[in-house]
């Protein structure tokens, strides 16, 4: 399997354009790379690619990796594209894909019917965007010799969608990770979770790549910066750091592991921050706009 990071930035990217954060000065400054917003593309040869989330971005990602570029006049690599939620950031560049170019949508009912709830995704035509709705558990092919398997993980509905008390720990279709299995190797793409389960970690043991959700360094981060007044789990995300955050609840996951979706706020941003040294020496990387990973 090869990957190409799309999108290594959570909603908003780095820099947010209405930031004026440390991380986003020093991206618009030329001092630190900016970053679009998450997305991950994945292939067996090459030649046929599919997208796991469709960025706001993602006009201007496809332009800068070639490998995505037309094979000649109208003929994309992109085969299909599948959807782990129904964030604003992970569907709207759906409608930058809608120039009549054959391709198969993956996503479970509960975020397709999020899609069918708005008329501005009857852009995309029903005659060459086939909507293909996944269970959770089972097996698919979402390319040829590329198995898939969505599954859930602990999260909530998109904002958009939020009313009353919010619960951030659902489990269900409305927010799910993707397991792939292809050229024998096995990797997960986690871009969003609440918390790390038992049931999680048990079935991450047969990973050999893990793309996990990095949004936030610690809970707080985003109150402590003045950025906001959520904190990481009000927004359905797990930290980074502490005893219940990423590194330390998916020690025992021997595999190679990357963090993405990362918030303009995170200091895992800054190359020489103790934050990024911590990640680093906890045996993860930090994903980046352009990143190339072949198992």
């Amino acid at each position: 399997m090869r990957f190409l990071v799309l999108g290594a930035a959570a909603g908003g990217g780095l820099p947010q354009w209405n930031c004026g954060c440390a991380n986003c000065r020093d991206a618009r400054l030329g001092r630190i790379a900016p970053a679009t917003q998450s997305s991950l593309a994945v292939s067996l040869d090459g030649q046929s690619w599919a997208v796991l989330n469709a960025s706001p971005d993602i006009r201007i990602q496809l332009q800068n990796c070639p490998s995505m570029h037309p094979q000649s006049l109208r003929r994309s690599p992109l085969q299909a594209v599948l959807l782990t939620n129904g964030d604003i950031d992970h569907i709207a560049g759906l409608l930058s894909l809608r120039e009549q170019t054959a391709f198969s949508l993956f996503a479970t009912a509960e975020i397709l019917d999020v899609l069918a709830a708005s008329r501005v995704f009857d852009a995309l035509p029903a005659a060459k965007v086939t909507r293909r709705a996944v269970a959770l558990g089972a097996g698919f092919e979402l390319l040829p010799g590329l198995q898939a398997q969505v599954f859930a993980v602990p999260g909530k509905v998109p904002l958009f969608m939020e009313s009353g008390t919010v619960q951030t720990d659902l489990s269900g279709e409305q927010t799910v990770g993707v397991r792939l299995r292809g050229g024998g190797k096995t990797a997960y793409y986690i871009p969003g979770c609440s918390g790390v389960t038992p049931e999680l970690l048990e079935m991450l043991q047969d990973a050999d790549q893990l793309f996990f959700d990095g949004t936030l360094w610690r809970d707080d981060e985003m109150i402590r910066s003045g950025t906001g007044v959520k904190t990481g789990q009000r927004m359905g995300h797990v930290p980074i750091s502490g005893p219940e955050g990423a590194i330390a609840r998916l020690q025992a996951v021997d595999a190679a592991k990357t963090f993405v979706h990362l918030n303009n706020t995170n200091p895992v941003w800054q190359p020489d921050s103790p934050e990024r040294a911590h990640v680093l020496a906890s045996g993860w990387s930090v994903a980046a706009d352009g990143m190339e990973i072949t198992l």
